[in-house]
């Protein structure tokens, strides 16, 4: 049978089943395409034989139907005048497995706009927590290897640090860093969010455990990946005027000056240099970021407290996930702080540490173990919001780009 075209009219079928048999309503609207023989082929029918032989007889006479007769026999004929009615049941379309069955994975980004979504997201974040990550590399590096309360103490506490740092250093001393910072997280989290969210096209957060598996393999590639940013973000945020000075002081010009300065004495592979500390922290951070994020909205989800795809589903499930990361990150953000910011012997060797492990031991002995969790404050005040912020506009630009797209599909 030969589907109406162009030219034919549009025609809206409605059906009530009485008697045992469909009758059809035919209301005339504008010009449509419609294929009564793909329809036919979708309704299983018992007489098979029967069947064939009726269809046969109407692809014979279709040719010199009008559109309205062609529609009314076929309606009627071929597809509702046989069919019991317990048959129709079979007709209507199955409900989607989405509907009963678990959720499929989320529409994919493309992924070269995915990384961009998440650098722009973690930048826009940064911009509003730099200054507490100033105060959190002051915090981390005072009293470096120092029994407590042998050294003087310029830092009590966030907002006492914050105070000190902008009387002392002024508005601008609180956004240190901020432009290597933003290329930081740009490179770092572009790379992260976005090897996570491939990962999760592929599927591989659907088995057990592979969220922390993909959040970490996505972290360690981003960290390392931008280390050499960190590094320098780490320097120019520590060094300040003496009254206040804590750690080693690099004293940088600026974001040029110390990556040139740092490539002319140690090398391109001294931008590299603390990479062992940033790798286990990302890598740990990223994990319990992205799996506690992802479980959490879930859980929002599930419970159906907001209406879909709400802003609120996402920033209730980002501020879940800001309580794990800054709990399970900071130790490891003190010795990266503390192997970024260490200077170096002629031997292009740390003069205070010796990797990771050897940091770990140092500060365990020297400041004991509360030392591990120095600038816990600042940690939880930057992380919560950053990771607040960062996960919702990146779930809220992924959201409106899947739109954007399917929109453009239909179109």
């Amino acid at each position: 049978m030969k589907p109406a075209t162009e030219g034919h009219r549009r025609v809206t079928v409605t059906c009530s089943v009485a008697g045992g048999k469909c009758k059809a309503d035919i209301k005339s609207l504008k010009l449509i395409e419609f294929d009564f023989a793909a329809l036919y082929q979708t309704l299983p029918d018992p007489k098979q034989t029967e069947t064939s032989h009726h269809r046969h007889k109407q692809d014979k006479h279709s040719s010199g139907m009008t559109s309205a007769q062609l529609l009314k026999t076929s309606a009627e004929d071929s597809v509702f005048g046989a069919q019991p009615p317990h048959r129709m049941a079979a007709s209507v379309p199955a409900v989607p497995r989405s509907v009963l069955g678990p959720s499929p994975p989320p529409p994919a980004v493309w992924p070269p706009l995915d990384f961009a979504l998440g650098a722009l997201a973690c930048c826009a974040a940064c911009v509003f927590t730099n200054p507490l990550e100033v105060v959190k590399t002051r915090l981390q590096l005072q009293g470096e290897l120092r029994a407590r309360g042998s050294y003087q103490r310029h830092y009590r506490g966030v907002l006492q640090a914050l105070w000190v740092v902008g009387r002392t250093d002024g508005l601008r001393g609180l956004q240190k860093g901020l432009s290597v910072g933003l290329m930081y997280q740009g490179v770092m989290n572009g790379v992260r969010l976005g090897s996570y969210s491939y990962c999760e096209a592929l599927g591989i957060t659907s088995y057990h455990g592979g969220s922390l598996l993909a959040g970490a393999g996505a972290g360690a590639l981003g960290a390392f990946i931008a280390s050499p940013a960190y590094l320098v973000k780490t320097h120019l945020q520590a060094q300040t005027v003496e009254a206040i000075a804590v750690g080693h002081q690099h004293n940088h010009l600026g974001v040029s000056d110390a990556f040139v300065t740092i490539y002319r004495r140690d090398g391109l592979i001294g931008l590299w240099r603390g990479v062992n500390g940033a790798v286990p922290r990302v890598m740990v951070g990223s994990a319990a970021q992205l799996a506690t994020f992802t479980s959490a909205k879930d859980w929002v989800s599930h419970s159906q407290w907001f209406s879909p795809n709400s802003w609120l589903t996402a920033l209730i499930a980002a501020m879940i996930s800001g309580v794990a990361v800054a709990i399970s990150m900071t130790p490891f953000d003190v010795i990266s702080t503390r192997l970024y910011n260490q200077p170096v012997d002629e031997f292009r060797r740390g003069r205070l540490y010796h990797g990771f492990s050897d940091c770990m031991l140092k500060v365990c002995q020297a400041e004991g173990l509360l030392g591990l969790y120095k600038g816990m404050g600042p940690v939880f005040l930057r992380l919560a919001p950053h990771t607040v912020l960062s996960m919702l506009f990146w779930d809220l630009m992924r959201q409106q780009t899947v739109k954007d797209t399917q929109s453009q599909g239909r179109s």
